[in-house]
């Protein structure tokens, strides 16, 4: 059988873009991509801090529930939060925690006291003050890292999905919440894919990860990944997506990309400096 091919591109910016042949290739390196951030984040500060996103990124990781990830990974050291929640309780259908429950942190040997879940019985608002309150606690004794930069925390790794209007985490597109400066978790009551209550990391939070990487499956995302990636689109008319302004402050950005995805990408490749492997 032919081989499964895998393609990279390093852009200009600190950013790399994998394209796979198929899902399970690209969960495959997925896996093997989160398992060296651990180690390495272990290694270096003697914890490691993962933000995950909802929707289909949680069964994108699901590998590391199995041989060798979940022998050999010091799941002692995880600390789990999320970079978006739905503002329903732990219970509901369109809880990001119950899927990540389910799919995840139920089938590896990860402590209960470290996965850091919101308030689902305060008001959004509440849960999202709630929730920065915590993160600052852990940064404060440096279980999650602090960007010298700004002081925002530090996440060893956020998990993001794109969505086919652009959106990460749950910061969508003309959104104030995009502007925001000086928080680190807000909320919003507007959200134009239900549930319209939800909590989202902002974007100098986002961007102060020491590493964030960017799931994007299917067809339908092809045209917010173009708009993303693309260093070619300028002027003050060109479309801006929210996911184009992801920009590392000082981290690695890593989209994973499956074959359609990329498609819009084909006539930009001679962009970037391609590797195959």
């Amino acid at each position: 059988m032919e081989s499964e091919l895998k393609t990279s591109y390093e852009t200009k910016k600190n950013c790399e873009i994998r394209i796979f042949e198929s899902l399970d290739e690209m969960e495959t390196d997925l896996a093997e991509f989160i398992s060296q951030v651990s180690e390495i984040s272990v290694k270096e500060r003697g914890f490691f801090s993962i933000a995950v996103s909802g929707g289909p990124l949680v069964k994108f990781i699901r590998k590391l529930c199995e041989a060798p990830y979940k022998k050999t990974l010091d799941w002692s050291k995880w600390y789990i939060f999320w970079a978006e929640e739905r503002a329903v309780a732990k219970n509901h259908v369109e809880s990001n925690y119950k899927l990540t429950k389910e799919e995840f942190l139920s089938k590896v040997p990860i402590l209960n006291g470290h996965v850091y879940s919101i308030n689902d019985s305060a008001t959004v608002e509440e849960a999202a003050t709630d929730y920065e309150f915590v993160i600052r606690q852990l940064v404060k004794v440096r279980t999650v890292g602090v960007s010298e930069r700004n002081d925002c925390p530090k996440f060893d790794l956020i998990l993001l999905n794109i969505g086919s209007d652009g959106h990460v985490a749950s910061l969508f597109p003309n959104h104030p919440a995009l502007e925001l400066k000086d928080e680190w978790v807000t909320y919003i009551t507007d959200s134009p894919e239900p549930p319209p209550e939800r909590i989202t990391f902002t974007l100098p939070v986002i961007n102060s990860a020491s590493n964030i990487a960017i799931v994007a499956t299917g067809e339908d995302k092809a045209k917010a990944v173009s708009l993303a990636i693309s260093d070619c689109i300028e002027g003050r008319d060109a479309p801006s997506v929210p996911a184009r302004m992801v920009q590392p402050t000082e981290g690695k950005l890593v989209w994973f990309l499956d074959k359609v995805a990329s498609t819009s990408l084909e006539a930009k490749s001679d962009a970037y400096e391609h590797h195959g492997y």
